[in-house]
């Protein structure tokens, strides 16, 4: 009897412990909530994430100059645009996410090899709170802008991999 108590009372600890993790999009009725930030402090951030993308070699090999223009247009220099669009309605896409007055977004795509891009996207505000949602969101919209603009050559095409690589301001700088 003794050991199922402790059994029991284990695993309501660790129930208990997963509870009073500080989630902090969670409220204490574990409800969702946007977090208030009136009280923290105005500072520089930055954030810079990168998608990398297969393309093949089929695609890559119309590119000219680091560019192709295909029916639609430009694909990097619109995906670039998209990017940016992305970048200012990451609140309108992700529930949890405060609307930000956005300072500055530079994209740049490059080609890295006979079949693969990169697509880094760096988002810089003074505020409150971070920016990594965005640039997410805008490498991530980016990387989905070359796949529409492309898709009539091939869709073979892969997006491989979204990542933050950088984050500067707040309570922590994060270099990854």
């Amino acid at each position: 009897m003794n050991i199922k108590k402790a059994k029991f009372l284990t695993i309501f600890h660790l129930d208990k412990t997963y509870k009073m993790n500080k989630f902090s999009h969670i409220n204490k009725d574990n409800h969702p909530k946007m977090v208030d930030v009136s009280d923290k402090a105005v500072t520089k951030r930055t954030a810079i994430a990168k998608t990398e993308m297969f393309l093949g070699k089929e695609i890559i090999s119309h590119f000219k100059n680091n560019e192709l223009t295909t029916k639609k247009g430009p694909v990097f220099q619109t995906a670039i645009i998209a990017g940016i669009q992305a970048v200012k309605k990451t609140a309108e896409l992700i529930p949890m996410c405060h609307p930000l007055l956005i300072n500055g977004v530079d994209i740049n795509i490059k080609i890295l090899d006979s079949e693969n891009i990169e697509i880094t996207c760096k988002v810089t505000i003074t505020g409150k709170t971070g920016v990594e949602m965005e640039a997410l969101t805008g490498a991530s919209i980016a990387a989905l802008t070359v796949y529409d603009m492309c898709k009539s050559i091939s869709q073979k095409m892969v997006i491989k991999a979204t990542k933050l690589i950088k984050k500067t301001g707040g309570k922590s700088d994060v270099l990854l």
